[in-house]
């Protein structure tokens, strides 16, 4: 599992990456030489399953599960929450990733990768949180948050360093995971807007983003 940053440069998959395929495949070998499965990711809940390694590159979802040993699954983020999720027992045959912004988190991505993995065999999962937004740089419209809480618990009502409305994003995908019965055993704890080492669109406009990778030796 690997979380990259602005070290690692631009990670945006597809055509729309702002330099050749050539040097995307270069920084994408420089975290791992395995054939990555990057995703069209649209906000969704769908999870795809990946087959063999590299299958399924460029599948409209925002999460991705496999049994395949050496495929290597990606979501890219600039704000919002990476998730990795994997069996605990020390011989996993399954792992996902999961690409969560408020609306997927609130539409039950989660919730679905979790499903997707238990049904490949996962029997006591756990999950990974990657560097995210926090509430803190997070000012969220009323209406919006009254939503996402009514979906996700007090969990995701967080506040800014301003005092005002805000979404914890954290929060919410923590509070989520518990309701899975999925331990957060790996938690980052970095704000993307807060540290120059990240990407972020919300603090910076960033084009850029940076990746979550997760795979089976």
């Amino acid at each position: 599992m690997r979380f990259t940053g602005r070290a690692e440069g631009d990670l945006r998959p597809g055509p729309s990456a702002a330099s050749s395929a050539v040097g995307l495949a270069e920084r994408r070998a420089v975290v791992t030489a395995l054939p990555w499965t990057w995703l069209t990711q649209v906000h969704g809940t769908r999870v795809v399953d990946v087959l063999e390694p590299g299958g399924s590159a460029g599948e409209e979802a925002d999460a991705a599960i496999t049994t395949a040993r050496g495929a290597a699954l990606s979501v890219a983020t600039a704000d919002c929450a990476p998730v990795v999720l994997a069996d605990r027992a020390g011989t996993a045959t399954a792992v996902a990733v999961v690409h969560a912004g408020w609306r997927g988190l609130a539409g039950g991505i989660v919730a679905a990768a979790t499903a997707a993995l238990r049904a490949a065999g996962a029997t006591d999962v756990v999950a990974a949180l990657g560097p995210c937004i926090h509430p803190a740089c997070y000012e969220f419209g009323e209406e919006d948050l009254a939503l996402v809480v009514a979906r996700l618990g007090e969990g995701a009502r967080g506040i800014t360093s301003q005092g005002a409305p805000a979404l914890d994003l954290p929060g919410a995908v923590s509070a989520v995971l518990s309701s899975l019965g999925v331990e957060l055993t790996v938690d980052t704890a970095v704000c993307t807007a807060c540290s120059d080492d990240y990407f972020s669109h919300r603090a910076c406009g960033d084009a850029e983003r940076q990746a979550t990778v997760v795979w089976l030796p």
